[in-house]
């Protein structure tokens, strides 16, 4: 590798969501970015103008933020290479395109699709098996622009090779008779992917194009174009493919695929960019990163060239990982995080003080953020939601015939933290020749409206003395109801 800076880009469609494939080549661009001192450039090509919309390229923009992939050029950011949508740099690729007829790389071709599509009918016609190339017609048209619509061909070398060293997959030979005269430029003057990948990578100075090996097909024809505009290709890494469970690609049939969707169950940003960096790259048997071991450990030398295949529960575990451990996600990161949950079950502006000392009472059982936030929520309310199975069966005489005794112990507590209500509740508990379990569920209940909560020390101090004996009140009177009291 050279020893300048490198600068590598992301380039998306905004003709849909964030797809998970993607963010992957984003991600393995980000990383080799911020090892080295480069810069990363977010660059949005929007020819497809009847997909193309500015509200699929907004929710690009937002999922890269929410995974932490900043781009140092781009929409929203700028730079010097700019303007970073295709669509706003029309004029630029029809420079380039007159500099490709002026050194006879390449030629504008008049043939109409009626014509075109006849020929093909007709080779069709002769052999069903046959693959139709464009027999080159105007290969060689030459003066002015035609005074009729017209495409620019690539006059594409009948001989020879590209051969390139990718950063992957070693040395790659394609003979030039596997080519043939591609369209670079439609009638509107709007490229195609080859040409304006081409141009852009060029202006914005791009040293290294990482993407999936879908692309090694467009890569002869790439360096054709750098070589026909007497500019030197960048270097090549080609990245194994994320297929579906079944071998195929992978798409909305086999399940979430898009960003937005694992944001939404409550997976964490780190959690799925460590996922997703084993998709081509591994570290011996480190299975769990951070982020920030994830930069300094990343190498090309450590990409594989294997396809690998999407496994959900291999996610979930990392995923839990990522939460459970304080290296990966700390206190203030994990309530950053989960606020967003919390408001989404009508929480809003949560104590913060108070997430922060309950978060450790959960991440060892939370597998997403979504559980967590489920986990948390009776905290915030001046009541908890009360699940009615588990008030049936522990608010009731048999269970709870010791609440209102406990209630006045955990009332007298002189010392209403974890520690000190332990100690003086056990004690009592002793006195009475009974055990914490004979009398924690309905106490649990009370306190938080379920069965399954953190220990009830632990939720006691959380709560506080006045919200605690409160609950207790309200569960005593729920006992009452039940003929308990």
């Amino acid at each position: 590798m050279s020893n300048a800076k490198p600068r590598l880009r992301f380039a998306p469609s905004p003709t849909g969501y964030l797809h998970i494939g993607g963010v992957r080549t984003a991600l393995f661009n980000w990383l080799w970015a911020r090892k080295t001192g480069g810069t990363f450039v977010l660059r949005i090509e929007d020819t497809d103008q009847e997909r193309s919309t500015p509200e699929n390229e907004a929710v690009i923009l937002r999922e890269l933020r929410w995974l932490g992939l900043e781009w140092d050029e781009g929409p929203e950011v700028g730079g010097a290479h700019g303007p970073y949508r295709q669509m706003e740099r029309l004029a630029l690729y029809g420079e380039f395109a007159d500099q490709l007829v002026e050194r006879g790389a390449a030629y504008r071709c008049t043939c109409t699709k009626e014509e075109l599509d006849a020929q093909r009918e007709a080779l069709k016609a002769r052999d069903a098996k046959a693959v139709f190339r464009y027999p080159g017609t105007c290969r060689d048209h030459k003066g002015p622009k035609p005074d009729r619509p017209w495409v620019l061909r690539l006059k594409a070398p009948t001989s020879g090779a590209v051969t390139y060293e990718d950063l992957v997959f070693g040395e790659v030979t394609t003979p030039n008779s596997a080519q043939q005269d591609a369209v670079l430029v439609r009638a509107d003057g709007v490229p195609l992917y080859n040409f304006g990948a081409v141009v852009d990578d060029i202006t914005m100075g791009i040293t290294l194009v990482a993407r999936g090996r879908d692309h090694m097909v467009n890569t002869p024809i790439q360096i054709l174009l750098y070589e026909a505009l007497g500019r030197t290709p960048p270097r090549f890494a080609h990245l194994p493919m994320m297929l579906a469970p079944d071998g195929t690609k992978l798409s909305k049939r086999h399940g979430a695929v898009s960003v937005g969707e694992y944001r939404d169950k409550g997976i964490a940003p780190a959690a799925l960019l460590n996922y997703l960096v084993r998709f081509g790259w591994s570290f011996g048997d480190q299975e769990v990163f951070s982020v920030a071991q994830l930069v300094d450990a990343f190498d090309w030398a450590r990409c594989g060239k294997g396809d690998g295949k999407f496994d959900a529960k291999k996610l979930a575990a990392i995923a839990f990982e990522h939460l459970k451990r304080p290296e990966l996600t700390s206190l203030e990161a994990y309530a950053d995080t989960v606020a967003p949950f919390l408001e989404k079950r009508g929480l809003p502006g949560v104590d913060r003080g108070l997430l922060l000392a309950a978060i450790p009472h959960v991440r060892e059982r939370a597998q997403t953020l979504v559980d967590a936030a489920e986990g948390l929520d009776f905290l915030f309310r001046e009541r908890p939601v009360y699940d009615e199975k588990a008030v049936k069966k522990f608010l009731v005489p048999e269970k709870a015939s010791h609440l209102g005794a406990l209630r006045e112990v955990i009332a007298s507590s002189p010392d209403f933290t974890r520690a000190g209500l332990e100690a003086h509740v056990v004690a009592w508990l002793g006195s009475r020749s009974l055990e914490l379990k004979d009398v924690a569920q309905p106490v649990r209940v009370g306190l938080t409206g379920r069965s399954v909560s953190p220990g009830v020390f632990e939720v006691l101090e959380l709560l506080g003395r006045d919200r605690s004996l409160d609950r207790l009140d309200h569960a005593l009177s729920l006992l009452a109801a039940a003929g308990g009291a």
